[in-house]
């Protein structure tokens, strides 16, 4: 998804939801911001998953259009049907000659994938993040504390996403045989076993464990910077979060080609690089990358995927923080006395 939980940054005097540090220096707050900070100290695993659900849908569902465009983009021998320079023309062109709603095809694999992965990410990164933090650092937060959070849930993560992946990408891509993803699912896993559906599994981690360092380094830099107090102010989410993600896209795009490389198994690349069978392991997935296109191949699709992840991460991080805000609220005001 790459996109994850608040909660990283320098030691401060107040004490916010899940064992947030808040910064206490000087300067106003609204009622919002402090209402945030008056909230328990522990959200309730079921606030975390269900804020990380609806964070991760809505992430995935508003921006799969583009996602769509980018897996296409990354083609390493493109169909001449199917090449594109920009992200609107190539939605425009799609649309006009395979149908308005074929940029579209496969989000539903992907909701039902994005749900359940964004849940356990949430839940597994805010309870490994505060028991961390207790045994690194007692006096705020630590940043190899959140590091080690972030990557073992990225692990359970993956692990849910990779099968929508290799679906939802083998479905993007043009002039598909895949009609649906159930007979998606069907064909691959007649004609290739089980371990398709992996196949990209160590490339994707590759991928997001340096995606989230980046991810999490720039995101807390930035909240600092716009939100010190660590409130919820749906403004500095936004804007943290876009930055963030944006920076993170950019840098991790070559293993983002090679994983879309593994998921696709592009007949038409594989042929021109005199690859037999499927092709499997990063090592080949970047030897096979460089052999067709050298190293520009490594940046194919850079503009899609940042456009994509800039207003992700953004989506993501403000839907998170104000699920969590509103249903710990509520756990708090129903156990209010009248």
């Amino acid at each position: 998804m790459e996109l994850r939980s608040s909660g990283v940054g320098s030691p401060a005097v107040g004490r916010g939801m899940d064992g947030d540090s808040r910064d206490g220096g000087g300067g106003g707050k609204d009622a919002g911001s402090e209402d945030y900070e008056n909230l328990p100290t522990s959200a309730s695993v079921s606030t975390h998953m269900t804020a990380g659900a609806m964070a991760g849908i809505l992430e995935h569902s508003v921006m799969y259009p583009v996602d769509s465009v980018k897996t296409r983009m990354q083609s390493l021998n493109p169909d001449p049907k199917a090449q594109y320079t920009s992200i609107y023309g190539a939605l425009r062109k799609i649309m006009r000659t395979e149908g308005f709603w074929r940029p579209l095809r496969g989000l539903n694999v992907m909701v039902m994938g994005a749900g359940p992965a964004h849940a356990m990410y949430f839940a597994c990164y805010e309870n490994m993040k505060r028991t961390l933090n207790d045994v690194f650092n007692h006096q705020g937060n630590s940043h190899l504390a959140n590091g080690i959070a972030g990557s073992m849930a990225t692990l359970l993560h993956d692990a849910v996403m990779n099968p929508a992946e290799v679906v939802k990408q083998r479905m993007q891509m043009y002039n598909s045989q895949h009609r649906s993803a159930l007979s998606c699912v069907r064909t691959v896993w007649r004609t290739e076993g089980l371990g398709a559906f992996y196949r990209s599994y160590t490339t994707q981690l590759t991928m997001n464990i340096p995606f989230q360092s980046i991810h999490f380094i720039t995101y807390e830099f930035l909240q600092e910077q716009v939100n010190p107090h660590r409130g919820y102010n749906p403004q500095s989410h936004i804007i943290s979060g876009g930055l963030a993600g944006a920076l993170a896209a950019a840098a991790t795009t070559p293993l983002d080609v090679c994983k879309t490389l593994l998921n696709t198994q592009e007949n038409m690349a594989l042929s021109l690089a005199n690859v037999s069978g499927r092709l499997s392991g990063m090592a080949n997935a970047f030897r096979t990358v460089y052999q067709l296109n050298g190293l520009a191949g490594y940046f194919k699709g850079i503009q899609a995927r940042v456009i994509y992840q800039m207003p992700s991460t953004a989506i993501s991080w403000s839907v998170y923080e104000f699920f969590k805000y509103i249903l710990t609220k509520h756990q708090l005001d129903s156990r209010t006395p009248f």
